[in-house]
């Protein structure tokens, strides 16, 4: 029983420090449109430029149609 929980706290412990180095990403800028055609169907796109800890800059780009 004590060699268990001495693992399950190794491995808690390893996980926190994975979570406390990596660190979180920065928004480096953030943009969405909304356009409305006149059928009623609506286009979203969102973009998103992001800079990670280490440096590099990650861009996203979603776009979604939704139809009545």
């Amino acid at each position: 029983m004590k060699n268990c929980k001495t693992t399950l706290l190794a491995v808690t412990s390893a996980l926190a420090l994975s979570f406390l180095t990596t660190g979180c990403d920065r928004t480096i800028s953030h943009s969405e449109s909304e356009k409305v055609k006149s059928d009623g169907t609506v286009e979203k796109k969102e973009k998103t430029v992001s800079e990670s800890p280490d440096g590099t800059i990650k861009k996203e780009e979603k776009k979604s149609t939704d139809r009545p």
